[in-house]
């Protein structure tokens, strides 16, 4: 297993991190506890979760994601191995269930939702404590057209920085990163990080695969030049580019199928694109998800690959795909893929 630095810490992570979003909806306990023995075995130390987790968030299944992994960890005994990535909750009013829909980026909701995590995994720490979406409004989650509000009543930046500062301190947090982030969120944290003597960003957890490159626009040079790479999320986008939903094809188990609410992926542009990659990857003889992921991979602004599988067997593909080398002339058809249908998908 590769490993790489994370951001300008101390701290090597594997180049491929597992997911859990799935755990506790589309897996059971048993079916997590697997996938992290299996991941483990394999070399993976970068473990990646969220409060809202699982996916769709729903209030009778919040938390889940944690608790399964919590039980894991204490069951292995491993966790000073490992390098554990968790979430906290930005504003919004279709999470009604996490803190009586009052979770803002503060004080009162980030100290509430740090502990109530580490309880959920039975831990003392959280190596890497991420901002899951901003508190002001901008663009994130695939919207396009940004325009400023005079209504926007947001949580200045400064005092989140501060809070996650004093958690820090505390022994809660060892380092923190954001996620859903655009350039000037991004520059703004590291800005104030400097001038305030606090924290610094370590990674920014953005989408990013062949059907969505819009990080390559603005976030791809910060990410090199201020040494906070990419952990890339969705970089099989949903397992549209694995080939499995072309021809309308709905498998019953795949998560378009199950979840109508991922449509990000699902356009017409989407499948036209999503067929070529895939036509490109059998005429080299190759697994379509694996060149998927195996490009992700390459990228030099990213740190971790975020894989997700709700099976053992798609685990294992995700995981060969770190043998793959793609030479230049396949970079090259891939590139020509690209220009022709930039970004499909926002």
């Amino acid at each position: 297993m590769q490993l790489r630095p994370l951001g300008r810490t101390d701290i090597q992570v594997s180049a491929l991190c597992l997911g859990t979003m799935t755990f506790g909806q589309q897996n059971t306990e048993a079916d997590a506890h697997a996938q992290l023995d299996r991941a483990v075995a394999a070399g993976i130390n970068f473990i990646d979760t969220a409060e809202v987790y699982p996916v769709p968030p729903l209030g009778e299944t919040q938390g889940r994601t944690e608790q399964y992994i919590g039980t894991w960890l204490k069951s292995r005994g491993c966790r000073d191995r490992l390098v554990l990535a968790t979430k906290v909750a930005g504003p919004g009013d279709w999470l009604p269930h996490i803190r009586g829909g009052t979770h803002r980026l503060d004080r009162p909701n980030i100290e509430a939702a740090l502990d109530a995590s580490l309880k959920r995994l039975q831990t003392d720490w959280i190596d890497l404590y991420q901002l899951h979406w901003p508190d002001r409004k901008t663009n994130f989650f695939g919207k396009l057209g940004y325009t400023a509000s005079a209504e926007d009543e947001s949580i200045p930046l400064l005092e989140t920085l501060e809070v996650l500062s004093d958690q820090v301190k505390a022994g809660k947090i060892r380092h923190i990163g954001v996620s859903n982030e655009t350039p000037w969120g991004l520059m703004r944290f590291l800005a104030l990080a400097e001038q305030q003597g606090l924290p610094r960003m370590v990674s920014i957890q953005n989408p990013y695969n062949l059907l969505n490159r819009s990080f390559e626009v603005g976030l791809a040079e910060v990410a090199i030049r201020e040494q906070c790479g990419l952990l890339a999320y969705s970089p099989m986008a949903f397992g549209v580019l694995s080939g499995k939903y072309l021809n309308g094809q709905r498998p019953a188990d795949g998560r378009i199928t199950l979840f109508s609410r991922f449509s990000r992926y699902s356009n017409p542009q989407t499948e036209r694109a999503a067929g070529e990659y895939v036509a490109l990857a059998r005429r080299h003889g190759l697994d379509p998800a694996q060149m998927a992921l195996a490009w992700v991979t390459s990228r030099p602004f990213t740190t971790a690959n975020i894989i997700g599988a709700t099976t053992l067997e798609q685990l294992e593909s995700n995981l060969a795909s770190l043998d793959l080398t793609l030479d230049d002339d396949l970079i090259a058809e891939i590139e020509a893929i690209h220009v022709e249908q930039p970004n499909p998908a926002p």
